[in-house]
């Protein structure tokens, strides 16, 4: 068995330490006060800074990391793993710097498999040379969207077009007005077979009937540094046919071959968010006297940083194997392990943040630190792409099958 990376993989880890290094972690700061300034909060994009980054990493070759073959870096899912760690490290700056930012590297894969010439032409180009922004709106207010065939929006044919209602809330991106496009799903056929209700469409954001209502706050955090999450109204917004991607009642599938990739590269880039919060724990329990001595020097102190280091170790060695099958026997045979690292890293993430932030005292819940921004962001990775629950349920399944058949 092969633990080491190979030499490629090994290439563009010093490439990318070395361009987070000498460019993306001294403009961390910079990011946030260019982003303040803004007259419109939720352009962050525009930002001057990410504007010089973005061209710099591109041309160094650090674009489009994320996504396999020529129109992206052609990297597998183990090469890339290591990558998308380091950019966790700076989780608000980072990913978006390298193009590899969510939702749009999702958006961006569907229209790369799903997609017709002329979508590709129009929506997915000018994604990848990091032109526009896009959003995924799949979750509804009404429904318990953890089960994707409750989505009750309706897209109808009306001859050339199709005609979409209803309501979408917790789209990620959407507050950006340079969220040029929708990927939205919702029912073309409700007297179909359960999983073959429902369709994906595209829909420009200038679309007649398309209203953003409201920016949705995550623990008091209304997330404007990507875009916010917003929520959505559809009223006979109208689209051509040509907007559809796949076939009628393909929605489902393309929702699952999003979310797989989708979910390994959060847990991907949350090993790096583990990873600066360790640093930022050692570093503060170094610096900080309490009793007569260093913090570091308190028992429980090491207990959290030791045991901290052991979760991060176990996550990452999952994640890994997780985009070596992925690589070698595809999503569909991965789909025990993608449940399985969607289900324990953020839970370990988590606990990694609370003792960072507690090490910290009141600094680590306060503005002054990136700890607590951190911490809402991967408590929310729980619901994200499929809550806990639902990855249990059905890992528990597959593991009882193995049991009781027969």
């Amino acid at each position: 068995m092969e633990f080491a990376y190979d030499a490629k993989t090994n290439e563009m880890i010093a490439e990318l330490t070395a361009f987070m290094e000498s460019h993306v972690y001294p403009a961390e700061k910079t990011f946030h006060e260019q982003l303040n300034a803004l007259d419109n909060r939720w352009a962050w994009d525009s930002v001057p800074v990410l504007t010089e980054l973005r061209a710099e990493a591109r041309r160094r070759g650090l674009w489009n990391l994320f996504l396999p073959g020529q129109k992206g870096a052609g990297l597998t899912n183990l090469q890339y793993a290591p990558l998308a760690e380091i950019t966790g490290r700076s989780i608000q700056l980072a990913p978006a710097v390298f193009n590899c930012a969510a939702p749009d590297t999702g958006n961006m894969e569907v229209l790369n498999e799903f997609g017709t010439e002329e979508q590709q032409r129009r929506w997915l180009e000018p994604l990848l040379d990091g032109e526009i922004r896009s959003a995924f709106a799949m979750t509804e207010p009404d429904v318990a969207s953890s089960d994707a065939t409750n989505v009750e929006l309706s897209i109808v044919r009306d001859g050339d077009e199709y005609v979409i209602n209803g309501r979408k809330w917790w789209i990620t991106g959407a507050m950006n007005p340079n969220c040029t496009v929708f990927i939205v799903m919702g029912k073309t056929d409700p007297t179909s077979e359960r999983h073959r209700q429902q369709s994906q469409i595209l829909v420009p954001r200038d679309t007649p009937g398309l209203e953003v209502l409201r920016p949705m706050e995550v623990f008091g955090y209304d997330d404007h540094d990507h875009g916010g999450h917003a929520e959505l109204r559809f009223t006979d917004v109208r689209v051509p046919v040509s907007n559809l991607i796949g076939e009628e009642g393909g929605g489902f599938a393309i929702a699952q071959a999003r979310l797989g990739p989708g979910r390994i590269h959060h847990c991907m880039r949350a090993i790096g968010v583990a990873e600066r919060a360790i640093e930022m724990m050692c570093q503060r329990a170094a610096s900080r006297v309490a009793f007569g001595k260093p913090l570091a020097e308190q028992g429980v102190i090491r207990d959290w940083i030791a045991e901290s280091r052991v979760r991060v170790e176990q996550l990452r060695l999952l994640v890994l194997k997780t985009a070596w099958l992925m690589d070698t026997v595809g999503n569909r045979g991965a789909h025990t392990e993608i449940q399985s690292i969607k289900i324990a890293t953020p839970l370990t993430v988590q606990w990694i943040l609370d003792k960072a932030i507690q090490v910290h005292g009141a600094g680590g819940v306060s503005q002054d630190f990136p700890l607590a921004a951190m911490y809402a962001g991967i408590r929310t990775l729980r619901f994200a792409d499929g809550p806990d629950e639902v990855h249990k349920n059905a890992l528990a399944r597959t593991e009882l099958k193995k049991h009781l058949a027969g």
